[in-house]
């Protein structure tokens, strides 16, 4: 045996490695691609909030030459007269309108979308879940317009049958009063939005509980669990903070809902004490109806209905964010 093969060559060293300047460029180029992807990043961030900025000063730019206008109180004249002289408006039959119909769209989305997103992820065979996840993507990809319509054409009128068991059982209430006529109400607008924003929920909760730690349901079944105790021990505490997000991303698109509210709702400025009554109207809707009729002053008291539902649309989002922070600790993604 040679003296070779018990004491090997020792290896060379860095500077005698040939492939040395190679790796050196390669490190080089990717630091270079960190750089470049670091400022891309950075620059977009930056842009966005310029953006932003651009828009609220543009709007409040905008808005204060209404105010100083208005011979109302802008906040609670129940009364749109932008294009008078003097002009007379305010928001507060549209803070109602808007609050209210996006609140009963949150009543009945949230909970069925939550509903379908468990049964596509835990419940269904695969072929139903796929092809059930597909239907929902259509959903989600039909246009507000085609909504509008079918809820003129067709929901409008079949919901007269309905508003009659509420008139006959909690007319009593005063909420769910029904005096006739077509039922273009905020009742009818909140259902509407109801089935335009359950795609949005029901795609993003489903995504979550399918990143549920599979290792915390095993055990649970381990243990004995039934199927709904371990969605309710392991699989809706993981995806609270994404079923809010989720919610919150179905409540900016029901406050900004446009053509489908303006198409289904028979607005007026006269607050009713009855869901089913016709009136109201939303912030929205109040713009697209009265932009292309608005002279200076209409428009620029439009914008600043809109600075307003900008306001309420961020204060939302704001609220949500400190939710989630507030239960990050009950989320299995905190771990």
């Amino acid at each position: 045996m040679t003296t070779d093969a018990v004491h090997p060559p020792p290896a060379p060293s860095p500077e005698e490695r040939p492939d040395r300047p190679a790796l050196r460029a390669g490190r080089g180029a990717t630091h270079r691609g960190d750089r470049v992807f670091r400022g891309l990043s950075r620059g977009s961030g930056i842009t966005l909030l310029v953006v932003m900025a651009a828009i609220a000063a543009f709007l409040s730019w905008r808005a204060a030459i209404a105010i100083q206008a208005d011979e109302g109180n802008f906040l609670t004249t129940f009364e749109w007269d932008a294009n008078a002289d003097p002009p007379v408006f305010g928001i507060a039959v549209l803070v109602f309108g808007t609050a209210v119909s996006s609140v009963l769209a949150m009543l009945l989305a949230v909970p069925v979308a939550v509903g379908i997103a468990l049964f596509i992820s835990h419940y269904a065979p695969r072929r139903v879940a796929a092809a059930l996840g597909y239907v929902v993507d259509l959903l989600a990809a039909v246009p507000s317009i085609v909504y509008g319509l079918w809820g003129a054409l067709f929901l409008v009128p079949h919901l007269s049958g309905l508003y009659e068991w509420f008139e006959q059982f909690l007319g009593w209430t005063g909420v769910f009063g029904y005096a006739g006529g077509a039922p273009r109400s905020l009742f009818t607008v909140g259902i509407l939005l109801a089935i335009m924003i359950l795609p949005i929920v029901t795609n993003v909760s489903r995504e979550v509980f399918r990143q549920a730690p599979a290792a915390h349901q095993e055990a649970a079944l381990a243990l004995g669990a039934t199927r709904w105790e371990v969605i309710r021990m392991s699989v809706l505490p993981f995806g609270r903070s994404g079923v809010i997000s989720a919610s919150m991303l179905g409540l900016g698109r029901a406050l900004g809902e446009t053509m489908a509210v303006a198409t289904v709702l028979s607005p007026s400025f006269v607050l009713q004490a009855s869901l089913l009554d016709p009136g109201g109207g939303t912030f929205a809707q109040n713009i697209a109806a009265g932009f292309k009729e608005a002279g200076t002053m209409g428009r620029d008291a439009l914008i600043a209905s809109g600075l307003v539902l900008f306001l309420i649309t961020l204060l939302v989002n704001g609220a949500a964010r400190l939710i989630i922070a507030r239960r990050k600790e009950y989320s299995g993604a905190a771990a």
